[in-house]
């Protein structure tokens, strides 16, 4: 029952050649109406003329003196008059009062209202009999006061009407119906051969390889196609893009994960030990809990990354309070900074809010990787604590900066470049990470248009801390 109501696929050669073929056939039919009119036209002119040159040379035969009105036809005209084999021919004279004269009696007169106008020659259509005949008539004038013309008429039948008119339109139909054919055939083959490039590229198409994402060649597809080439084109693109994006994850994830599984395992089998001890068993354990977390916060990052390089659809956006979103992953990372003896604190603008348009979830999740790449890098004792300062302000040039400051070790100029790049890692450095924070600040600030430099906490000093600065664009208007 499904099938019955499914929409049946529509070929796109039929729907032209229908577009084509259907006003051919029509305009074919137009014309063979208009070539019926056209011939009956044609037909009916010779004849009316000699229709009418008899009903002039009855006329003539009419004799009027004063009052009386006679008609006296010699046998030759009257031989002339039925001489035609194919039609019937009639004629008809009648006097000044009406009175019947000579010829057919009930061959019917002309309509009460026409205008009488003497000596014109008129032609109608008319029915005698029951069949249909033309008619020529002629009004004569008398010469008497008061007097009404006398009316002569001479009506035909219309068999050789027809029979010429038939001629006519076989003359011009029969090449009609030879030349129909060969235009439908002529319009399939030139419809055939305009969409051959059609054809030819879903061919092209066909013969790729599975892992074949290379854009298609727009430079020998039709002007007409070039818009759903370049549309295919950018989705190979952005699959190609996709694809790259998954791989790279899964690559990512193997690679990351084989250490904290590694060290798993090894802690389970140091744990299983028969001659093991108490104090072996829970250190296996710490260490095990230990290589979990890092593993889960290693997964935790692969997913964030994942999420921020996803599809390249714009993300959703909305009006955001930069400075609260900063003072709330603030107070969330507090717990962590304490714990290694860490001075963790926020500046913020006092008289307005630093409002932005952007996603919340993925701004929160750019700060929090700041302030724990912060955290993780500043080295920081219960007799010299480091300092880890989050700072949210607007800049002479009208836009806000967000700043995470430390007092650790700094970075390098020669490896700023490279810090973005997910698991590159600064030599030298013992501290807990999966090196995909900077690249997931990276990616989300790119999402946002945002600008990320990187610089020194105190240049020249030493240490000389680290400062990374995100300048958004603000929004028009900042109500209080």
């Amino acid at each position: 029952m499904v099938k019955l109501f499914q929409r049946r696929q529509n070929s796109l050669f039929g729907e032209i050649l229908d577009w084509m073929l259907t006003p051919l056939l029509l305009l074919w039919a137009v014309t063979f109406g208009l070539t019926w009119l056209v011939a009956e036209g044609i037909a009916r002119v010779p004849f009316d003329r000699g229709l009418g040159h008899n009903a002039r040379a009855l006329a003539q035969l009419v004799q009027i003196d004063q009052r009386q009105v006679a008609f006296q036809l010699p046998h030759p005209a009257r031989e002339i008059l039925h001489a035609d084999e194919t039609d019937q021919v009639y004629y008809q004279v009648l006097g000044s009062q009406g009175e019947f004269l000579s010829g057919e009696a009930l061959l019917p007169l002309p309509q009460d209202d026409e205008k009488l106008v003497t000596d014109e020659l008129h032609i109608r259509d008319d029915t005698f009999k029951g069949t249909p005949i033309r008619v020529a008539y002629i009004w004569v004038r008398v010469q008497a006061p008061q007097a009404r013309p006398a009316l002569v008429q001479v009506a035909e039948t219309l068999e050789k009407r027809s029979v010429l008119a038939s001629e006519i339109i076989q003359g011009v139909m029969l090449p009609l119906f030879v030349i129909l054919p060969l235009a439908v055939l002529l319009v399939w083959l030139a419809l055939a051969r305009g969409i051959q490039p059609l054809n030819q590229l879903e061919e092209r198409i066909r013969q790729r390889k599975p892992d074949d994402m290379s854009p298609i060649d727009e430079s020998v597809v039709p002007t007409e196609v070039l818009p759903l080439v370049s549309s295919i084109n950018d989705l190979l693109t952005r699959l190609k893009d996709s694809i790259a994006t998954q791989k790279r994850f899964l690559a990512d994830a193997a690679h990351q994960l084989k250490t904290p599984l590694a060290g798993l395992r090894m802690q389970a089998d140091l744990a299983q030990r028969t001659e093991a001890n108490a104090d072996e068993l829970k250190q296996s354990l710490k260490h095990i809990g230990r290589a979990s977390m890092r593993a889960t916060h290693t997964v935790n990052q692969l997913l964030a990354l994942a999420r921020a390089e996803s599809s390249g659809a714009p993300i959703a956006k909305q009006t955001c309070d930069l400075a609260a979103l900063t003072m709330e992953v603030v107070k969330d990372s507090l717990p962590r900074a304490m714990e290694r003896h860490l001075d963790l604190g926020f500046e913020g603008p006092e008289t307005q809010r630093a409002l932005i348009l952007g996603n919340p979830t993925l701004l929160k999740e750019m700060v929090r990787n700041l302030i724990d790449n912060a955290i993780n890098y500043t080295p920081s004792s219960p007799h010299q604590p480091g300092m880890v300062t989050a700072r949210v302000r607007e800049s002479a040039a009208g836009v806000w900066l967000l700043e995470v400051e430390d007092s650790g070790p700094g970075i390098p100029e020669a490896e700023r470049e490279r810090v973005f790049e997910p698991f590159y890692r600064a030599l030298g450095t013992e501290a807990d990470g999966s090196g995909l924070g900077l690249a997931i600040v990276q990616e989300i600030a790119d999402k946002h248009l945002a600008k990320v430099s990187l610089g020194d906490t105190h240049s020249g000093q030493n240490p000389p801390g680290t400062c990374f600065s995100i300048a958004f664009d603000a929004l028009p208007s900042n109500p209080h």
